[in-house]
């Protein structure tokens, strides 16, 4: 009984954690992009995953959601994305805050770090995923861009801790995002 009852505080725990860090980011967010040069806009796109564990060699999924393009200057950007990501029987949401550096007219290099909030964690699966997002950006026009990204995932989300078997998740985004 005990035990049960400090797994399900663990749990709450870690779900209140992930309310706080999420609300952090709102904040910050709006209040950075209020004070900016800003664009907001929707995306979607494929996802293409692997992993040694529970997805298999690879896997395709999608994701959706909504990002700001914060102009800092006319050479460097920022663009944090809230983005709902599902593979296979996995879901999670991503907050990926990435630096948008324009290279030459209509296209721009991503890369910044990415904090993965897992939806549907079981006793093996750890809830909160970090990794690193590289990429580029083309826009189409003044509405509409493509973005591919590679995301490397970091940690390792295998709640056993056993050394001999980790699971990272790293995946390849292709989409298309609308600013209005």
């Amino acid at each position: 009984m005990k035990n049960c009852l400090l797994l399900y505080i663990i749990k709450n725990k870690q779900q209140m954690m992930k309310k706080y860090i999420l609300s952090a980011i709102a904040i910050f967010t709006i209040g950075f992009v209020s004070a900016q040069n800003a664009k907001f806009g929707v995306k979607g796109g494929g996802v293409f995953a692997s992993s040694k564990i529970m997805i298999g060699d690879s896997d395709t999924g999608f994701y959706v959601g909504g990002f700001s393009d914060v102009a800092v200057s006319e050479k460097f950007h920022v663009q944090p994305e809230v983005l709902y990501v599902y593979i296979k029987e996995l879901s999670q949401i991503q907050v990926p805050i990435l630096a948008k550096v324009p290279v030459v007219e209509n296209f721009s290099l991503l890369a910044g770090p990415n904090f993965g909030f897992i939806l549907n964690t079981d006793s093996y699966v750890k809830s909160f995923n970090f990794g690193l997002d590289f990429g580029a950006s083309v826009d189409v026009s003044e509405d509409f861009s493509l973005d591919l990204k590679y995301n490397l995932g970091l940690t390792d989300l295998n709640k056993a801790g056993n050394s001999d078997s980790s699971f990272k998740i790293n995946a390849l985004l292709f989409g298309l995002g609308y600013k209005f």
